[in-house]
């Protein structure tokens, strides 16, 4: 019988998918800091509460966050250091490229050839 189970790459695939999307990526960048109420996400996202629940959900089913209620209040929370860490380790994979692109943006200026005088 054959088995079932997804290879690892397709598996960091979907993983990587589910994390394709600005809003998702927007709330775990919040999430860092501590857990966050529904509201506070909305104040700072600025979106329609419907699209966010949205994006909360896939992020909840894929465990990458948990939720809580407090009373009328939904808390949400990485659920655990990892998702931090992949966080700030894209944003200095993003910053070394950026800073590849400025450099040679810079080398391109430097040997522009000036003007022809008329």
């Amino acid at each position: 019988m054959k088995s079932t189970s997804v290879p690892l790459y397709q598996a960091k695939a979907e993983f990587f998918r589910m994390l394709g999307h600005p809003v998702r990526i927007r709330v775990l960048e919040l999430l860092q800091t501590g857990p966050m109420a529904v509201r506070d996400l909305l104040a700072e996202i600025e979106i329609e509460a419907s699209s966010l629940s949205q994006q909360l959900a896939v992020l909840r089913r894929s465990g990458i966050v948990t939720a809580t209620r407090e009373g009328t209040t939904v808390v949400y929370a990485l659920a655990g250091g990892d998702v931090a860490d992949l966080m700030r380790a894209a944003r200095r994979i993003l910053t070394e490229m950026l800073a590849g692109r400025q450099d040679l943006l810079n080398e391109l200026a430097d040997d522009a050839v000036p003007d022809a005088a008329p």
